[in-house]
C-alpha cells in the first residue's frame, strides 16, 4: 500500500525546495518514492505542476497519473483537454482511487493562489527521520493511503 501526502506551503516556491531535500533523503534510503510533484497556484490561480516522472502501481504512468489524481482533487481538468478528457474516462469508469472528499478539500485549500504544495506517493519511509528533516520548513501535512486495489484499477484504467 501506497501513501499519498501531500505538505502545502505558503508561498510557491518552499515544495520546490522540499522536493530537492526529499529527493536526497531517496538517495540516504530514508524514503522510498514512487512519485512526487509540486503544485503551485500563481496569484491569479492557475495551477502549475512539475512531476519528476516516475512510475506508480508498477506501470509507467506518471503524466497520466498526476494529470488524473490532480484532475480529481482539484475538479480541473489540467494539461488541456487530453487529460481532461482522461479525467472523465477514468472517473466514469469509477477509478477515484478512494480518496474522501474532505481529503480532496483540504488539499484544495492548501494550494490557495500564491500557495504550493509538494505531493509524494510513498511506498515505504522511516517517517520520524523525514518530517523531522523537513520541520525548518513548516507546512501542513495531509496524508491518505493509496491500496494495491487503488493503485492496480488505475494502471488497468489508464492501459499500465
Amino acid at each position: 500500500m501506497s501513501e499519498l501526502i501531500v505538505i502545502g506551503y505558503d508561498d510557491e516556491h518552499t515544495a520546490e525546495r522540499v522536493l530537492d531535500e526529499v529527493q536526497a533523503m531517496q538517495k540516504d534510503y530514508l524514503i522510498d518514492l514512487d512519485d512526487a510533484a509540486v503544485v503551485r497556484r500563481t496569484p491569479e490561480g492557475k495551477l502549475k505542476v512539475q512531476t519528476t516522472g516516475g512510475s506508480i502501481g508498477g506501470g509507467a504512468i506518471g503524466g497520466a497519473f498526476w494529470g488524473m489524481l490532480l484532475g480529481v482533487l482539484f475538479l480541473v481538468p489540467l494539461a488541456g483537454a487530453a487529460i481532461g478528457g482522461l479525467v472523465g474516462a477514468l472517473m466514469g469508469k469509477g477509478v477515484d482511487l478512494g480518496i474522501k472528499d474532505d481529503f480532496k478539500e483540504q488539499v484544495g485549500d492548501l494550494v490557495a493562489p500564491g500557495r504550493s504544495a509538494v505531493m509524494l506517493v510513498v511506498r515505504r519511509s522511516t517517517p520520524e527521520k523525514v518530517l523531522e528533516e523537513l520541520r525548518p520548513h513548516g507546512g501542513t501535512v495531509l496524508r491518505t493511503s493509496l491500496t494495491h486495489a487503488d493503485e492496480e484499477a488505475l494502471a488497468k484504467a489508464l492501459g499500465g
